[in-house]
């Protein structure tokens, strides 16, 4: 059993992400500025804003990994790149693993190929949010060697805008886009779970990034 923090916990994802690490017995901790309804039971919900440099540090207290699943969208814009910079310093000072979940520009469309960034550059309304995914993986390349981390890359259509039925499965990759038979690139939040926990558990991708999809 591992003790896991998810920062940004009641969102779609780091919901997810808390039920499927409840549901295998992990010890969990949300950390949020909003309430889960409903709140998943024997998980502690821990409630405030993690710009708060005492609730950030206790994040990486008594825990075996931090998540962080935190938007960069909102009054997020721009804040949430200091947060995961403080916190490759907190979780490698307390040797706490620390995973985040980004974005998909970064990925290659094909092997050796360009990225998805270049090929389909972001829409206006939306390259804040895209520019925060690639900033946060650069910083975990460029954490001390001592931090264990891991980077999660969803599809290219991934969000609660998106609906995707779980299926119980999931598809990995390294750096380069997964797309299925009709050119889409797709996961649910509860999909995208399964394989955030079982990399909690496996410990497959030390310091690397992996991509999920369908």
């Amino acid at each position: 059993m591992a003790r896991i923090a998810v920062l940004g916990g009641t969102g779609y994802s780091g919901a997810a992400v808390v039920r499927e690490a409840s549901r295998r017995g992990h010890e969990v901790a949300s950390y949020s500025r909003s309430t889960s309804t409903p709140p998943v039971d024997g998980v502690r919900y821990v409630r405030g804003s993690l710009l708060d440099e005492q609730l950030l540090a206790g994040t990486v207290q008594d825990e075996d990994v931090v998540f962080v699943a935190l938007s960069p969208r909102g009054d997020m814009v721009g804040k949430v790149e200091g947060i995961v910079d403080r916190l490759i310093t907190r979780a490698d000072q307390a040797g706490v693993r620390l995973g985040v979940l980004g974005g998909a520009s970064s990925l290659l469309v094909e092997p050796g190929g360009e990225r998805v960034y270049d090929v389909h550059p972001p829409a206006p309304e939306v390259r804040p949010e895209v520019d925060t995914g690639m900033a946060l993986l650069a910083a975990l390349r460029h954490a001390p060697a001592s931090l264990d981390w891991f980077f999660v890359s969803p599809p290219l259509e991934y969000g609660a805008w998106v609906p995707v039925p779980a299926t119980g499965t999931y598809r990995l990759s390294g750096d380069v886009l997964l797309t299925a038979p009709d050119g889409s690139s797709r996961i649910g939040a509860d999909d995208l779970a399964l394989a955030v926990v079982d990399e909690i558990e496996r410990h497959a991708h030390p310091r690397r990034r992996f991509h999920v999809a369908l």
